[in-house]
């Protein structure tokens, strides 16, 4: 070696040791150490450490020396992707932003806007949600029955081609701002009125910029069948990705029909239709005391005027009377329970039959829509009615293509009397499905809470766990996981999640909300 190469050798070792120096000592702002790592993706689990800086995942694997500003030591429990809940009543953020009815089940992520019921206008909502603290992530669809509202108010006929196009152009806007599809809620009002044409045309423009189309079925009960066979054919006609939402078989007289309409789901992806679901784990749904009454009776926002007609009423009852033994109420009247009723506190928890006895009534079901048509004049209740079969629950759960939705609403200790969904649907899979009946193995449940559900919305970087992905992370024990909230007592937070992380910030830790909220509005098809 001469003289001029010395010093640049030396230079040289310098830096080698500087880097390797620098490369042992790596330090992380958040280090997850000895926990059983599931990434998402239906496989697993292995062993190992998660290195997160800022809000990303920069190290999985041995970190045994590595520097932390936090350390967590998860031995003994599982680390997941945060879970991404498909179908979301998000209306109550602005009210509760830090969504802790959500985000202590461990989900990390929400899609809101199901059901056709979408904010309007949609960019300056979510511009609104920028600067208020969100406990999660959230991201919106753009509602058919919003948008149908806002051009033709409640009537009951077709759009005129002007009309037709303002809801294309509104659909577009919202697809621009970044929603992620669009939803319909073909089984209320006004989306009940529209036809075929009308949902594929304003289909193909989500379509158009890769959104993807929920659907809130035109029926859930004696129409099922057909009301999947839509479906199918807007996912051809507009060339769509469809996610039959809160897919179920409601009433007596449908148990056991799942097995049909998976056989179309599975026929249709044969033919390259691009089809899923999302479901929750309850044999019982919720929605407004309006769909045990015929459409047509609350069409233009006339009911109070057709039911003081005496031969509407009767044909109004007879019409609930029908849905309560064939469809929604499930032959019996204790089957239908109020969650929400503003104007009548103490009914909150209490079944049709409770308010009859109440009442000094006869239990009759003719005396139940009496009730019925009472509650709707009054301003409509919160309902939830337990008319849905276990195994069908199940049939549907163990389904390849079925994601996971809580179709809960926000909410919090004290207000209402929810359905438990809000409370308990992450938790609920992992113990009572997983742990206690075997439906599923915990990879595949956590893969159809995150992993699929990533990759049906398109959301980049996000519900797998991986190097450089968005460090969304939920630690919980697979042990002890399990859902508290009852249909009698439903204000309850379930036991066995330990930790979330969100955007690489812990905003729980050891079961208890931190303070801290670092969640963001995600824009698809935006930065």
């Amino acid at each position: 070696m001469n003289h001029q190469t010395a010093p640049v050798m030396k230079n040289y070792v310098f830096l080698l040791m500087i880097l390797l120096l620098f490369s042992c000592t790596q330090k992380y702002d958040l280090l997850l150490i000895n926990g059983e790592i599931y990434d998402g993706q239906g496989t697993g689990p292995f062993t190992g450490d998660i290195g997160i800086v800022g809000d990303k995942i920069v190290a999985i694997g041995d970190l045994e020396n590595a520097k932390s500003a936090v350390v967590i030591d998860a031995t003994g429990l599982a680390i997941s992707p945060g879970f991404i809940d498909m179908h979301t009543h998000l209306e109550p953020l602005m009210e509760l932003p830090m969504a802790e009815s959500l985000l202590r089940q461990g989900a990390t992520f929400a899609l809101g806007g199901p059901d056709g019921g979408g904010p309007w206008p949609f960019d300056s909502y979510l511009d609104s949600l920028d600067h208020i603290g969100l406990g999660i992530n959230v991201g919106f669809l753009v509602g058919h029955n919003t948008l149908r509202k806002q051009v033709m108010g409640m009537e009951d006929r077709k759009p005129t081609e002007e009309e037709l196009n303002l809801m294309k152009s509104y659909v577009n806007e919202g697809m621009d701002a970044g929603a992620f599809g669009i939803s319909t809620g073909l089984k209320y009002l006004p989306g009940t009125f529209s036809e075929l044409e009308e949902v594929v045309e304003l289909s193909k423009m989500a379509s158009a910029k890769s959104g993807i189309y929920t659907s809130h079925l035109r029926e859930e009960g004696l129409g099922l069948i057909d009301a999947v066979k839509e479906a199918l054919v807007i996912s051809r006609e507009a060339s769509i990705p469809v996610v039959l939402t809160h897919h179920k078989a409601i009433g007596v007289k449908m148990w056991g029909q799942s097995s049909k309409t998976l056989a179309m789901v599975d026929s249709a992806r044969k033919v390259g239709l691009d089809i899923m679901m999302d479901q929750y784990p309850y044999a019982a749904s919720h929605t407004g005391i309006s769909i045990l009454i015929p459409s047509w009776a609350l069409e233009g926002n006339e009911f109070e005027t057709r039911v003081a007609d005496p031969v509407l009423k009767d044909s109004i009852k007879a019409g609930i009377i029908f849905n309560i033994l064939n469809d929604r109420g499930g032959s019996d009247l204790r089957r239908i329970q109020f969650s929400r009723v503003s104007w009548k506190k103490e009914l909150e928890g209490k079944t049709l039959q409770d308010w009859l006895e109440m009442e000094g009534m006869e239990p009759s079901m003719d005396n139940g829509a009496e009730l019925v048509i009472q509650a709707q004049l009054n301003g409509g209740t919160g309902t939830i009615y337990h008319a849905m079969d276990e195994k069908d629950v199940e049939k549907i759960m163990k389904h390849p293509m079925t994601m996971v939705g809580s179709d809960g609403r926000l909410s919090s200790p004290g207000d209402g009397h929810p359905h438990p969904r809000a409370y308990g649907t992450f938790p609920r899979i992992l113990g009572h499905y997983v742990r206690e009946l075997k439906v599923l193995s915990l990879p595949e449940a956590i893969h159809k809470m995150t992993g699929l559900s990533a990759n049906r919305l398109g959301l980049k970087n996000r519900g797998v766990i991986k190097e450089g992905y968005f460090a969304d992370i939920t630690i919980f024990n697979p042990k002890t996981v399990i859902d508290q909230s009852t249909f009698t007592e439903p204000h309850q937070y379930p036991e066995g999640i330990e930790y979330v992380i969100v955007n690489g910030k812990m905003e729980v830790s050891e079961g208890e909300l931190t303070g801290i909220s670092n969640g963001r509005v995600i824009r698809k098809n935006q930065p």
